[in-house]
This record gives structure tokens, sequence and C-alpha cells, in this order.
């Protein structure tokens, strides 16, 4: 499968580019492109809502979606016109024009980071034929297993969200066509950690494609 549209800036700032370019918690983003068309927010944390990275994507149609939780922060920082944001609740479905929006709930199972309580959010998104799911910060619960996708996107650095070798067998068990792990060698995870969870991964089921891009 041909994923040399989707780049991973670092952690988990990730685009992708189809017929629309789509961006995913842009964080430390260095060119001025302004050539966003959606930017999805998964949560709040400054690793995923960076105002700074915002303002170098965006253009003047660009649309901002976030969780409901984060529209007072999202109204008073992002430097999008309020007619350009929406906001989502989890476990629902969304449109942007000719691109189709589920909504995931994002959360720890036992870890106090990302309490299911404030409702943020993983996206599956479909474009151009395709089916794009960005977890953005989460363990393994029973929310993200019933995910049904062609390329995954998920977290491996542990601590704050599932590790690698968790991340393995929840890929193994959701079987994408593709995974890009994201969500470790800066911040948080070893730069050393995409190479171990796709030896992890193709232990369990070697039929899926591991493109590393961190």
């Amino acid at each position: 499968m041909d994923l040399k549209n989707i780049t991973v800036n670092t952690q988990s700032s990730i685009r992708i580019e189809g017929s629309k370019i789509l961006y995913f918690d842009p964080f430390q983003v260095e060119e001025d492109s302004h050539d966003a068309d959606i930017i999805f927010i998964t949560h709040e944390h400054y690793d995923h809502f960076d105002p700074d990275s915002i303002v170098k994507i965006k253009k003047e149609s660009t649309v901002l979606a976030a969780p409901t939780s984060m529209k007072t922060k999202v109204l008073s920082e992002a430097d999008i016109m309020m007619d350009k944001c929406v906001f989502y609740e989890p476990d629902k479905i969304y449109e942007q024009g000719e691109i189709l929006i589920k909504t995931v709930a994002a959360y720890n199972r036992l870890k106090p980071f990302h309490p299911k309580m404030k409702k943020w959010l993983g996206y599956i998104v479909k474009m151009d034929g395709i089916i794009y799911y960005v977890s953005g910060d989460t363990d393994v619960n029973e929310d993200v297993r019933k995910v049904k996708c062609d390329v995954a996107m998920v977290p491996i650095g542990g601590y704050y969200t599932m590790d690698r070798k968790q991340a393995a067998n929840y890929i193994a068990e959701l079987k994408p066509k593709a995974v890009i792990p994201t969500h470790y060698g800066s911040i948080i995870g070893k730069s050393t950690d995409g190479g171990e969870f796709k030896k992890d991964l193709e232990e369990r089921d070697g039929d899926i494609q591991v493109e590393l891009r961190l």
C-alpha cells in the first residue's frame, strides 16, 4: 500500500495529502505552508494543541475540528474564525464536504493522563476511498477495539499511552492493511521503539504493512 501521502512531523503531528490536505495535532511545524483544508485536534495537551503550528498551516478556508470539551480553549487560542471551528463528541459520524469522519473515544484505562470523562478523540477519516484512523493519546480499550480501517496511526511510546508491545497486540487484533506508529522518540519513548514495534508486530502478523516515519 502506497503511504507516501502521509508524513509525521514529530510526536503525533500527522499530515495526510489527498483530495484534501488533512492535519492531525500539528506540533512544532517549521514551514509556513498555509495548506490545511481540515485540522483535527485530538485533545488539549501542548504537544497536540499547538496554536503556533496552527497559524503556520491554516488558510482562510481551513476548518478546525476538536473535542467539544476544548471549545473555549480553541476559540480563544487557535486564531481561526468561530464559523470555521467544529466541535465533536465521541462515537459520532460527521461530514466535512466529501470527507466522512467518525469519532472514537481516546482515553486511558488505569492512568490519570487522559480521563474518559474529558471526551477526547481519535478520528476515523475516509478520504479518496481509504479509511485512516488517527487514535490520539489512548490505551487499548473497548472503544478503540471497535475501529475498522485501512491505515492506523497509533502511539507506541508508553507511559501516557499504550506501549509498543500493547500497540503491536492491538494492531494484530485490528488487522488494518498498514500501520504507522507515532508518539515516540521525542517527548516520550525511545527512537528505537519504532523498529522494535515493527519486530513485535511481524511476530504476530506478518501481513500488516509497517511504515516508520520517526
